[in-house]
Order: structure tokens, then sequence, then C-alpha cells
């Protein structure tokens, strides 16, 4: 639904898993081969990304300010089970966090989110305060304080919710 453009590093790859579904319309790509693809997941696998994905939007609506979509497990207990490493370059000296066994989706969630932790950006990947969006976003406003993933769009539908309220 977003017209912005991917959030940066591994945040695209949260961001992308938590657009898999568009809640307006009920589709889910991950009900489909093609759409489980790109996490590298087998049908079998799918039930577990869905419970990632809505914990995932859940805390990205926390840090655009608004309650739970739904009840969730929540993403601290998810990513519990995947243990990171501290992986040290031994040619600059470098030091990153990365996971313990890097093929299951968790574990690369979780890199991605150690490694927004550090540079600083988790809090501005967000999930679209419309309720029937709810679309996850990279917040680049200069503030912080950026509310839809669309302003176009979810944006422009709250504004004329709120102008027709008071017409009425």
């Amino acid at each position: 639904m977003s017209e912005r453009s991917a959030a940066p590093g591994g945040l695209a790859l949260v961001e992308s898993l938590v657009n898999t579904l568009d809640i307006e319309s009920g589709r889910d790509t991950l009900d489909t081969a093609e759409g489980r693809a790109p996490f590298g997941l087998t049908e079998a696998e799918a039930d577990g990304a869905r419970e990632l994905r809505e914990s995932l939007r859940a805390t990205l609506l926390a840090h655009a300010g608004h309650p739970p979509h739904r009840e969730v497990t929540p993403l601290g207990e998810l990513l519990a089970a995947a243990p990171l490493l501290l992986a040290v370059d031994d040619r600059d000296g470098s030091a990153r966090l990365t996971p313990a066994d890097p093929g299951p989706l968790l574990s690369r969630i979780a890199a991605a989110v150690a490694e927004a932790l550090v540079a600083g950006t988790w809090s501005r990947l967000k999930a679209c305060q419309a309720g029937t969006c709810h679309w996850a976003y990279y917040d680049r406003s200069p503030a912080g304080r950026g509310r839809w993933c669309s302003m176009q769009v979810c944006g422009a539908r709250a504004k004329m919710r709120r102008y027709r309220a008071k017409e009425a």
C-alpha cells in the first residue's frame, strides 16, 4: 500500500514480512509458494511465520504509539528462541550480531532487530495507524512522528473522516 522506499538494512526483511498480509482485502501472500519463497519458507513453516508477522505488527504499532491490533505472542518470547552470536571480523575488527542458525526466518528477523537496535533505527519501523491497513513502513520524517504508511491513501482517508465528523 505504501509508496515509501524500503526500510534500511535488515529492517527491509521485517517490513516485507509484516506486509505479506493486506488487511483490507485479506490477501496473505504466505498462502502461496511464490509468496513464501522470498523468506525461504515451506508450507509447514507458514503458520509460524504468520505468528511472527503479527507479533512484529503489534510491536510496530507500539512504535507508533498505538495498542496492539489483537492479542499476540509477545515478540520477545518468539525472538528468545533465536540465539544470536557475536561475530568479529578478523580483518578489520568490526563486530555484529549474527544468527546462531542463519536458516530459519526467526533467526534472520532476530539478527535484523539486533542490527537495527545498534543502528538506532528499530523504533523508526512502524505500522500504519489505519485500522484497515497496519502496513509496515519506515518513518523517515525528521521528528519521527509519522502516522500512516501513505499520506495519499491512509492519511487522506483519516483526514477526510475527521472533516466529515466536524461537518455532521
